[in-house]
């Protein structure tokens, strides 16, 4: 399986005050912290080599994962610095341990999906990205996106009338998507999935399972709920 990066570098403002002093990967969620249980599923999908990218209390991250032997998985880190890149400029700055092609998984979502066919879209498209994305329609968050003919439109800041998918939090990219953008450039991946979509070169994979995240108070009860229900009747629940 491709590498994977995991965007773990937010301020979460959404969730202070808990994130005032606690990043947000290491909020608790089922008695765990949430980074732990998205490792575990890593794990479980073939994936063996994380890059984190870290930048807000990003130290608290690595002082409770460390290099991965515990979940089975190697582990590293490519931090930020004294300013925050953003989610696209972190993922340029972490290319050098991503290599050619690979994963990026938002850090406060938990996916239940299997990663193996994803991968498989990806390499068997011919595009510089693929996006997983789902079927909203305004129902968790609001929708950014369009699915057509095996591509994806895309426009987080300004999403337009008919757009009833949204971005899953799961996608693969080329390492030659970045070639546009500074390796000292502070940018959003958003804005690089838009231009890619602008340029039909933003593949999309249909996912039907709901995501959970814990980027919001809302977002974070549902995601506890999610585990609490998974704990008493993990058989009728997918991603165990």
């Amino acid at each position: 399986m491709l590498p994977i990066a995991i965007l773990a570098g937010g301020l979460a403002t959404r969730l202070r005050p808990i994130t005032e002093t606690i990043s947000k990967s290491l909020v608790e969620v089922a008695g765990r912290p949430f980074i732990t249980w998205q490792l575990d599923y890593l794990r479980g999908q073939g994936i063996r080599c994380v890059v984190l990218c870290i930048g807000h209390l990003g130290e608290q991250i690595e002082a409770v994962v460390g290099n991965g032997n515990a979940y089975g998985l190697e582990i590293v880190y490519s931090a930020d610095g004294a300013r925050l890149l953003g989610t696209g400029g972190a993922l340029k700055k972490a290319l050098p341990l991503l290599g050619s092609r690979f994963f990026v998984l938002y850090g406060d979502v938990y996916l239940p999906v299997s990663y193996a066919p994803i991968q498989r879209r990806f390499i068997e498209c011919g595009k510089s990205a693929l996006m997983a994305v789902f079927q909203n329609r305004d129902a968790w968050d609001k929708s950014n996106a369009a699915l057509r003919d095996g591509l994806v439109e895309y426009d987080k800041k300004a999403p337009r009338s008919g757009m009833a998918y949204i971005d899953y939090g799961l996608g693969v990219l080329s390492a030659t998507a970045f070639d546009r953008y500074s390796s000292t450039e502070a940018f959003d991946l958003a804005d690089l999935y838009r231009a890619l979509s602008s340029e039909n070169q933003l593949a999309g994979y249909e996912v039907a399972e709901r995501f959970y995240e814990i980027g919001s108070p809302q977002g974070l009860r549902d995601t506890i709920e999610y585990f609490a229900l998974r704990a008493k009747n993990p058989a009728n629940l997918p991603g165990r």
